[in-house]
């Protein structure tokens, strides 16, 4: 069948080198389903890897579809596909392309979706939702009442972080650079919102009440993850997993020695790759029920078609957006 795709066959700026071509698709072999997609986010990492600048990079012999992830219906199953049939609604994983009317997926990889989930919010939910979602779980053993830190809270990490968060009894104290998100993110559950600078410091033992902080979660980098690390209780844990900045992290001597701080990375395509079968359905469980019962909600600026790409690329890489910019094909 023949199917239309954003394609790029060169690194370069996504609005220059990223195309919708008709490609053919050939019928699914065995093990593998066949997914009409529905919705499709642009992610930071998309446009990273479209630029050459991501950590793995694709093959471009015959061109590469980007997308990381997307929300679809099985169309068609290749032989030997157990647990899903045609009219099925399903996450796609990264690497099958998610810019594309169709596209071909090995069945072990999908995440079947329950119904009662907005498609929009089901097809962001498997990055940034599962990406705070991990990061809440698996390094502090937090407890209801316990603080988590983190930068970038406007993001969508940072969002879902807030609100995973206060579902989980977990309090947040969340730092941006512009003061018009407070009152944004407080809405959504934020129990502290901070201006981020040099006096942070001084102002987070009034905003947590004394309350040590044992996680803080990094998205920006350079000095902004120092601040974060510099508060941290001894034998606490800073986990990075962005680095907007674009500049090194300092790990001073005396945050070693003397706080014993754990500094820790996060990549959320590894962790599917490591995870057992179990963990992945037990998360996307609460990940479904959260964003049916509306806790876990992700802001859409504007929805694209597959012929509206550039402008859909430029404007999902540029700030101060009101959401997300999906693309419907």
């Amino acid at each position: 069948m023949k199917t239309r795709s954003i394609v790029f066959r060169q690194h370069g700026p996504p609005p220059a080198v990223a195309h919708l071509e008709t490609r053919e698709l050939p019928s699914p072999g065995p093990g593998e389903v066949l997914v009409e997609m529905l919705f499709a986010p642009i992610h930071p990492a998309d446009l990273n890897t479209i630029e050459g600048t991501y950590a793995r990079k694709p093959n471009l012999e015959n061109g590469a579809v980007p997308g990381g992830e997307g929300f679809g219906r099985i169309t068609e199953l290749g032989s030997a596909v157990e647990n899903f049939e045609p009219g099925q609604t399903v996450l796609i994983p990264s690497g099958v392309g998610a810019w594309s009317e169709a596209c071909l997926v090995p069945a072990d990889s999908l995440v079947a979706a329950p119904p009662g989930v907005a498609p929009e919010q089901a097809a962001m939910l498997r990055v940034n939702p599962a990406t705070a979602f991990r990061m809440l779980a698996d390094f502090e053993a937090l407890q209801p009442g316990d603080w988590v830190l983190q930068n970038a809270a406007n993001s969508a990490v940072g969002r879902a972080v807030i609100q995973i968060a206060r579902h989980r009894g977990l309090k947040t104290l969340n730092v941006v650079r512009r003061p018009e998100l407070a009152d944004e993110l407080r809405a959504i559950g934020a129990d502290a919102v901070l201006l981020e600078g040099e006096d942070l410091a001084s102002q987070i033992p009034a905003a947590c009440g004394g309350a040590p902080l044992r996680l803080a979660l990094n998205a920006v980098g350079g000095e902004s993850a120092l601040r974060l690390a510099k508060v941290l209780a001894p034998g606490g844990t800073l986990v990075t997993y962005g680095a907007m900045a674009r500049q090194p992290m300092r790990i001073p001597n005396g945050l070693l020695i003397f706080q014993d701080l754990r500094w820790r990375g996060f990549w959320m395509t590894r962790w599917y790759e490591q995870a057992r079968p179990e963990t992945v359905a037990a998360m996307f469980a609460e990940l479904f029920e959260m964003a049916r019962q509306g806790a876990l909600w992700t802001p859409v600026e504007q929805v694209f078609p597959l012929e509206q790409i550039e402008p859909a690329l430029i404007r999902a890489a540029e700030g101060r957006r009101s959401g997300k910019i999906l693309l419907r094909p």
